[in-house]
């Protein structure tokens, strides 16, 4: 016990230092299947397509492709898929052991649709496939594969000759018979060993003589291939090297985003002198800045973009990966494809897993928006949250006892501040056992929450995947009895240290487990907990202090006998399934869930929220967290932010203020902090910073109504309500490389100040004929230039588009459940035509009742001097008591001296008042309910 006590104490201390213990994770030198992959020549590639095998089917061709040095065959299938998709998936023809592969319905949320492709060309060499505007290359030898958009090449898979396909076999030199085979196979949980020996054919001999002059080969140079120590963990691969690697090629293109996570530009940087980018999740405590390597989430999607197109590409891939990325230019005269001599810019990747399959989704857009929604038929929407959610968020590490929840809470209402939830760390509970309460600290859970709650307020409470190994411990014993949990290589529980002391982990990637998890969500399971008590999962990487980087074993054993090593990465994404679904459970699938993660896979944002982490108390980390977010944000993270303040350490009260006023306008807002920081709750701030954070939490709230909107429309396109300004404005390469400013949908230009002392800064407007209004003054900005902008502490520079058309509710309520019925203000922004459109998104906040046509879509715009309010979806209705009290129009070219309200030709007037600052018209309490269509006419 004491040495568990020391080695976590020093873990908290470690947490303290501001640089990351390197020595503690691996480099691709380090990691030798990286190392095998990385060393391949370009010119040596021994894959050559076996055209006389191919089969073509309406929406697949299926072929084989030959290693010529060892002559074992692969199968590729090359499919269609609707909405301008493409799949490619290559796997041994004939493998030992079944290869780990994704459950369809998990990551992905069904079989990808597809559609018919018909051959345009073919010959002894190569064949020609088209579907849509695209076409399919595909070259015999070397094997390649060439997607092509209107024409024009777009992503090329081996152009560079860097396939490289572990097969699955037998240690060299085996040990003689059959009982020889079966100790250096093993056998996967469930599989029958064989009673005697199997017979073998001469086809299987030839092929065994073909792996084993390869096996040969490979054992001379890489003996790690078989068995690795880093440090002193051991991975004993059982079934030995199986990963598998290529290059992808983006044609054309410049600039890449994506692979999060990182902490990191958003726009990728060459690899070429150091470390690929790393995916593999881990507790990286005080991780450094602008580096390749491995934080705590992976999404294995890249999008690359010009000034003409955007694509994107996703490996389906669980395991550790690592991701090469270089720079040139192609020659088009030397092309495949391409006409004309001139040179145009490539980025070449090479995408690396340690086991699995390649799986290749190629989204050749052509637009950014169309690359989300690609993406998003693929593996789903961000579902769109409820209101508390969105709004903001109030934590630490730890809040002590129920007598200090309740003082913060009052706290907030005397300073009259908003939030909306009060989380609670690991030591709510007892002993850190999940799913309890520490009764000495938290004597009435439920009417601790039934206080908040009566305020319109929640609050969460963690829950960590590892659980306490104690044979009193209720939720252990079951586990243990079931038989869920990780196993170790010996297929006893595995074991290991965290925050709960000896620990063992469910194996969450078995259904059972997750359906016994989400059970004990229930309100007769979960004691103390109620509808308004909601969930974080953190150390879901999963985090094991003993562990080799901090993590599993590689050698863990997952449901099917699957090591850790084949899937480690959806480990985080399967936990936080489980607990969404056991609070749907909870309420019969009636209201919507709210789980925050720390590790994430491609799927994640179907089950929630995700943020960056540890962070620290450093103007860097601020000014990190956009691009980060961005990141995020482009692959269907759309609901994350960063710790405000940083976790670590003490922000001083300036860097507190800015990082509130960045946070307000970011998609998650939760402000978090260590334990052994100080406390800085926004009303402890000294006067003049607390009135400055209290307006940008303000602000947050008054555009809650924008953020919904985005989220829902998110929910039906995949498109990210945080939005990089190039998805936009995709022609102007101004905006390929920016990350210090964004977009909110596309009405909010955002540029945080990150730099201390800065009272000022250059702003970019996008946009050669469109103007800006800063959404405190309206003064207004032309687009098209760089303009430098006062921003002393009490502002944030936010800008709204001339165009648009933004609802708010201005009205100072403690938190959003108390705002449900106040009313809007409408804020027109006019373009240099005078005309501007929106929308608003109004439902239950809550429910999923939405989904049943209960909600309301409005549309609004402004031309020609009249307002217009009507239906955006005729076949849906919901009832509320929401109204419009004022709408706000700036840049009017004349003075109107009245205003004539419209519902269903009723005809009244309305107060009107005007200022010649910027043109503003106020239309005062027109009064009608936001539910009805009406216009408003000035004149």
């Amino acid at each position: 016990m004491a040495t568990i006590q020391m080695l976590v104490g020093l873990l908290l201390l470690s947490d303290l230092v501001e640089s990351v213990s390197r020595e503690n994770f691996k480099t691709c030198n380090q990691s030798s299947f990286c190392k095998r992959h990385r060393r391949l020549r370009s010119d040596a590639s021994p894959y050559v397509v076996l055209m006389e095998t191919m089969q073509i089917q309406p929406s697949r061709i299926e072929v084989q492709i030959l290693n010529t040095k060892n002559n074992v065959r692969l199968l590729m299938q090359v499919t269609a898929i609707k909405d301008n998709t493409a799949r490619l998936k290559i796997n041994e023809l004939n493998p030992l052991r079944k290869r780990y592969e994704i459950p369809v319905g998990d990551v992905l949320v069904g079989e990808p649709k597809t559609q018919d492709m018909k051959v345009l060309v073919r010959s002894g060499s190569s064949i020609s496939l088209g579907f849509e505007e695209n076409k399919i290359l595909i070259t015999s030898r070397p094997f390649r594969v060439d997607f092509i958009n209107k024409e024009e090449p777009v992503v090329s898979i081996n152009a560079q000759g860097l396939l490289k396909f572990e097969h699955s076999r037998e240690r060299n030199p085996p040990q003689k018979g059959w009982l020889g085979i079966w100790f250096t196979r093993g056998f996967s949980e469930g599989e029958e060993e064989p009673k005697e020996p199997p017979m073998e054919n001469q086809a299987d001999k030839k092929k065994k003589e073909g792996e084993k002059k390869g096996n040969e080969e490979n054992d001379a140079n890489e003996p790690e291939t078989w068995e690795e120590t880093f440090k002193d963990f051991h991975d004993s691969k059982p079934y030995g090297p199986s990963s598998v690697g290529v290059d992808v090629s983006f044609r054309g293109f410049k600039y890449v985003y994506g692979i999060p996570e990182h902490a990191e530009s958003m726009a990728l940087k060459t690899t070429k002198s150091g470390d690929p980018y790393r995916l593999f999740n881990l507790d990286v405590f005080g991780y450094e800045l602008y580096n390749p390597m491995a934080l705590y989430g992976s999404v294995p999607v890249m999008l690359a973009h010009n000034e003409k197109q955007t694509v994107g590409v996703f490996w389906h891939n669980a395991a550790e990966s690592w991701v090469d990325i270089s720079f040139n230019t192609v020659d088009k005269v030397a092309d495949i494809v391409g006409r004309g001599r001139n040179e145009r810019p490539q980025t070449n990747t090479h995408w690396i897993s340690e086991s699995g399959v390649i799986d290749v989704f190629i989204m050749m857009g052509p637009t950014a928006h169309d690359v989300f929604y690609q993406y998003a038929q693929l593996t789903g929407t961000t579902n769109l949250p409820p209101m508390f959610a969105i709004s903001y968020h109030q934590c630490r590490w730890n809040y002590n006892d129920q007598g200090d929840v309740e003082n913060v809470d009052a706290n907030f209402d005397i300073y009259d501040i908003p939030y909306d939830v009060i989380w609670l760390d690991i030591d709510h509970a007892d002993g850190k056992r999940y799913f309890t309460w520490d009764a000495r600290k938290f004597s009435n859970p439920i009417e601790m929450v039934n206080n908040i709650a009566s305020k319109g307020r929640k609050m969460v409470t963690i829950v960590d995947p590892h659980l306490k190994v104690d044979g009193n411990y209720r939720i252990n014993k079951e586990a243990k009895d079931q038989g869920l949990y990780v196993k170790n290589k010996d297929g006893n529980d595995y074991e290991g240290w965290c925050w709960s002391e000896t620990s063992s982990w469910p194996d969450f990637t078995n259904p059972k487990v997750r359906q016994w998890w989400a059970s004990k969500f229930l309100f007769d399971d979960y004691k103390g907990s109620t509808a308004d008590l909601f969930t974080w999962n953190d150390m879901n990487e999963p985090a094991v202090f003993n562990g080799p980087e901090i993590t599993l074993h590689k050698d863990a054993k997952h449901m099917g006998g699957f090591e850790n090593s084949d899937l480690h990465n959806i480990y985080g994404y399967y936990m936080q399934q489980a607990t969404a679904e056991g609070q749907l459970l909870r309420s019969n699938n009636k209201d919507r869930p709210f789980v925050l993660t720390r590790a994430f896979f491609a799927g994640s944002q179907r089950w929630g929220a995700a943020w960056t982490g540890d962070n620290a108390a450093e103007w860097s980390h601020l000014k990190v967290s956009i691009p980060m977010l961005l990141s995020l944000s482009l692959v269907g993270i759309t609901h994350s932010g960063a710790d405000v303040g940083g976790f670590f350490n003490n922000p001083d009260p300036e860097l507190l203020t800015r990082w509130y006023q960045a946070a307000a306008f970011q998609p998650f807002f939760r402000a978090h902090a260590h334990e052994f920081s100080k406390r800085r709750e926004p009303y402890l701030q000294p006067k003049k910073n607390m009135q400055v954070i209290r307006d940008a939490i303000r602000a947050r709230y008054s555009y809650l109504p924008l953020w919904y909107t985005l989220f829902y429309e998110g929910e039906q396109s995949g498109a990210p309500p945080m939005r990089p300004l190039w998805v936009e404005y995709p022609t102007d390469k101004r905006t390929f490389k920016m990350d210090d400013e964004y977009l909110i949908g596309t009405s909010l230009l955002v540029k945080p100040i990150t730099e201390k002392g800065q009272t000022g800064t250059h702003v970019y407007f996008p946009g050669k004929d469109q103007l800006w209004y800063d959404i405190a003054s309206y003064n207004s900005y032309k687009g098209g230039q760089s303009t430098y902008v006062e921003a002393p502490l009490s502002k944030i520079p936010v800008f709204q588009k001339g165009g648009s058309i933004i609802p708010r509710k201005m009205r100072i309520r403690r938190s959003s459940g108390l705002m449900k019925h106040d009313p809007f203000t409408l804020v027109v922004c006019l373009d240099k035509s005078g005309s501007a459109t929106g929308s608003l998104y109004v439902d239950d906040y809550n429910s999923f009742n939405y989904r049943k046509g209960e909600h309301l879509l409005r549309s609004f715009s402004f031309q020609h001097n009249e307002f217009h309010s009507r239906s955006g979806d005729k076949f849906c209705s919901f009832s509320t008591k929401e109204w419009v009290e004022k709408i706000v129009i700036i840049g009017l070219s004349a003075r109107p001296t009245k205003a004539i309200l419209n519902v269903k030709g009723v005809e009244s007037s309305l107060q009107l008042s005007y200022s010649s600052d910027n043109n503003q018209v106020i239309i005062r309490k027109p009064g009608v309910n936001i539910a009805k269509d009406f216009s408003i006419k000035l004149s």
